[in-house]
C-alpha cells in the first residue's frame, strides 16, 4: 500500500510539474512553460508498452472525456475542411476569368512557371489548375512541353494554402515558429526541385522524353470522375452555399471572354434551375439546385463580389476552427511526456511518404492533408522531420487527380499528368534519400520560421513577395521575348541583364555589407514597435499608477499635471473676468 501511495505521489508530481526541471526523471511534457521541441530530452526513448498504456489505460471518466474530445475535434475538423472547400470555392469564382487568360502557348519555360504558380494562387488549388492544363493540352490548346512547365509552377502554388493557415498561429509565437516551418517545408521543397528541373528540361528535355516514351500505344477510357469521400461528406454544405462554373476558365483560356456569360438567361428567373439556365461563374446543381449566391440578375462583378465573400467567410472559418482545434487537442495532449508522443509519431520516412500519398489520394487535395498536419506541427506534437516525409508523399498523391482526368482525354494529356507524377519522384530522389541534401529545405524551413519569432508580420511580406510579386515580374520580363518586337526583346534583355546584377549586389551587400544584420534590426524594431502600441494603454495606466504612489509617499500634490494646468487656466479666466466687472464699475 506504501508503494502504490508513494507511486501516486510522484505520479501528481509529474502531473502538477510545470517544466522538465521539477520532475525527478527529467522528461518533458506536452504543456511546459520551457516546451522546446530541440531540447535533448524530446528524443528519450520511451518503449511501445509505455505508449500502449498512456493510450488505452483510463478509467471510465477519462474515458468519458476523451471520447468527447475526439468528437469535438472530428466536428472543427470537419468544418475546417469546410472552411478550406470554401475558400477555394470562392478562388475560382473571383479569379477564373483571370486565370484562365493567364494560360496559352506562346510562352517561354519561365512564363510557363509562373503561370502555373499564378493559376494555382488564384485558383487555390493545384488539382484545379493541373486538371485545367490537362484538358487544354488535350484540346491542343497548349503544347505538352509548355503544359509541363504549367505543372512545375502548380506545384509550387499549391503550397501558399498551407501557408495562411501557418497564419492562424499568430497568437502564440511559438506555435507560429513551428507552424511556419512546417508549412513552408512544402515550399522550400518545390522551389528547391523546380531550380534544378527546371533548367534540366529546358536543355534536355528529360521530362518530355521520359513521358513520351511512357504513353506510347495509350488510348482514352470512358468514364466517370472519381470523386473521393472527403469531398462527398464536405460538398454538400459548400453546394447550398455556392458552386463554381469550372468550364469557364477552360473557356478563357482557349479564347473566350468572360463577356460572353453575360447576362444570365433563365427560362423562369423566378424558379432559376440548372435545366432551365445559361450560367456563368457560378452555377446551379441538378440535384441540389442553385446555391445561395447564385442570382439570375447578376453581372460579373456581382459573382466575383460573391466570390470574394465565400473567400473571406472560408478564412474566417478557417482560422475560427484553428484556434479551436489547436485548443481542444493541447487540452487532450497535455501533461503527455514528449517521449510518448516521439514513439508514438516516430515512423520510418519512406512510411510517412506512402502515408501522405494515400492520405492525399484519399482526400484528392495536398493542400488539405498539408494543412490539417500544419497546426499539429505548431502545437510541438509532429515535428519538422516527420512533416516532410508527409508533404513529399501529399506531393504524390495529389497527381492522382490529373491522372484521372487525363484518362478521358489523349496520349498528350497523359503525357503532361505523367511528366507532374515523375517530377515529383525526381525531386524526392534528389532531396531525400541522402541526409545531407535532406537537410537542405529542413534548414531552410526552420530559418523562415525563426524569421516569424523577429517579425510576426513576416508571413504576410513572404506570401505576397513570393507567390505574387516575384511570379508577375518574372512572367513580365519572359512576356517581352514573346511578342515578336525587336524594342521588347532588346528592353527584356536589358531587365535581365540589369536584374542579375541588382541579385548580385544584394547578395554581396548582404553578406559583407552588414545587409542581413540590418534587414534583421529592421524586423526587430517593427516588432518592437507593435509590442508597444499593443500594451500602450496598459503601461500608461502602470505609470500612472506609480506616479500616485509616488505623490503619496512624498507629499507631492495629488492634481495630475493636465488637471492642474486646467485648473491655473480657468483661474487666469475667472481672474481676467473679475478685472473687467472692476473697470466696468470703476467707469
Amino acid at each position: 500500500a506504501a508503494a502504490i501511495e508513494t507511486m501516486s505521489d510522484v505520479e501528481k508530481q509529474q502531473q502538477e510539474a510545470k517544466s522538465r526541471k521539477d520532475r525527478p526523471t527529467g522528461s518533458m511534457h506536452v504543456g511546459d512553460t520551457d516546451f522546446d521541441m530541440n531540447d535533448p530530452a524530446w528524443d528519450m526513448d520511451a518503449t511501445w508498452g509505455e505508449v500502449f498504456q498512456h493510450c488505452c489505460v483510463h478509467s471510465a471518466q477519462e474515458w468519458a472525456q476523451i471520447f468527447f474530445g475526439i468528437c469535438l475535434v472530428a466536428f472543427f475538423l470537419y468544418f475546417f475542411l469546410v472552411g478550406l472547400d470554401f475558400l477555394g470555392t470562392g478562388a475560382k469564382v473571383m479569379s477564373s476569368c483571370a486565370a484562365g487568360a493567364l494560360f496559352g502557348d506562346d510562352t517561354n519555360p519561365v512564363a510557363g512557371l509562373m503561370v502555373g504558380i499564378l493559376a494555382t494562387v488564384l485558383l487555390q488549388s493545384s488539382s484545379t489548375t493541373t486538371s485545367l492544363v490537362v484538358s487544354l493540352v488535350g484540346a491542343d490548346t497548349v503544347s505538352v512541353r509548355q503544359g509541363i512547365y504549367m505543372i512545375m509552377g502548380a506545384n509550387i502554388g499549391t503550397s501558399v494554402t498551407n501557408t495562411i493557415v501557418a497564419m492562424g498561429h499568430l497568437g502564440d509565437g511559438d506555435q507560429l515558429e513551428r507552424a511556419f516551418a512546417g508549412a513552408t517545408v512544402h515550399d522550400m521543397f518545390n522551389f528547391m526541385s523546380v531550380a534544378i528541373l527546371l533548367p534540366l528540361e529546358a536543355a534536355s528535355g528529360y521530362l518530355f522524353h521520359l513521358t513520351k516514351a511512357c504513353v506510347k500505344g495509350f488510348t482514352s477510357k470512358e468514364g466517370e470522375k472519381w470523386e473521393g469521400p472527403i469531398k462527398r461528406w464536405v460538398e454538400p454544405i459548400g453546394k447550398h452555399v455556392i458552386i463554381e462554373n469550372k468550364d469557364v476558365s477552360k473557356a478563357v483560356a482557349k479564347g473566350a471572354s468572360c463577356d460572353d456569360y453575360y447576362p444570365i438567361v433563365c427560362e423562369d428567373m423566378d424558379n432559376p434551375t440548372a435545366d432551365t439556365c445559361e450560367i456563368a461563374l457560378i452555377k446551379c446543381d441538378s440535384d441540389k439546385g442553385c446555391p445561395a449566391f447564385f442570382d439570375p440578375k447578376a453581372d460579373q462583378h456581382d459573382e466575383v463580389l460573391s466570390g470574394v465573400v465565400v473567400f473571406i467567410l472560408g478564412i474566417a472559418i478557417l482560422f475560427v476552427c484553428l484556434f479551436a482545434l489547436v485548443k481542444v487537442l493541447q487540452k487532450m495532449l497535455l501533461g503527455t511526456s514528449t517521449r510518448i508522443v516521439y514513439k508514438a509519431t516516430n515512423v520510418n520516412g519512406y512510411v510517412a511518404i506512402l502515408i501522405g500519398a494515400a492520405l492525399t489520394m484519399l482526400v484528392q487535395s495536398s493542400s488539405i492533408t498539408t494543412s490539417t498536419l500544419t497546426p499539429l506541427v505548431g502545437m510541438g506534437v509532429l515535428r519538422l522531420e516527420q512533416m516532410f516525409p508527409i508533404t513529399l508523399g501529399a506531393n504524390i498523391g495529389t497527381t492522382l487527380t490529373a491522372i484521372l482526368a487525363a484518362l478521358l482525354s489523349d496520349a498528350n494529356a497523359m503525357q503532361v499528368a505523367l511528366a507532374h507524377l515523375f517530377f515529383n519522384i525526381t525531386g524526392i530522389v534528389i532531396w531525400y534519400p541522402v541526409p545531407f541534401m535532406r537537410n537542405i529545405p529542413l534548414h531552410a524551413a526552420r530559418q523562415l520560421g525563426k524569421g516569424t519569432r523577429i517579425w510576426k508580420g513576416f508571413p504576410i511580406v513572404y506570401i505576397i513577395f513570393m507567390f505574387i510579386i516575384v511570379p508577375l515580374i518574372f512572367l513580365g520580363i519572359s512576356s517581352m521575348f514573346t511578342q515578336d518586337s525587336k524594342g521588347l526583346t532588346v528592353l527584356g534583355s536589358c531587365l535581365v541583364v540589369g536584374l542579375f546584377f541588382f541579385l548580385c549586389w544584394l547578395a554581396y551587400y548582404c553578406q559583407y555589407k552588414g545587409g542581413k544584420q540590418k534587414c534583421y534590426d529592421n524586423m526587430v524594431r517593427r516588432q518592437n514597435r507593435r509590442e508597444v502600441m499593443e500594451t500602450l494603454p496598459e503601461d500608461m495606466q502602470w505609470l500612472k499608477e506609480k506616479i500616485q504612489q509616488l505623490s503619496e509617499h512624498t507629499g507631492l500634490p495629488e492634481e495630475e499635471p493636465a488637471a492642474k494646468a486646467e485648473e491655473d487656466k480657468q483661474n487666469s479666466d475667472n481672474t481676467n473676468e473679475d478685472e473687467e466687472h472692476v473697470e466696468e464699475g470703476t467707469a
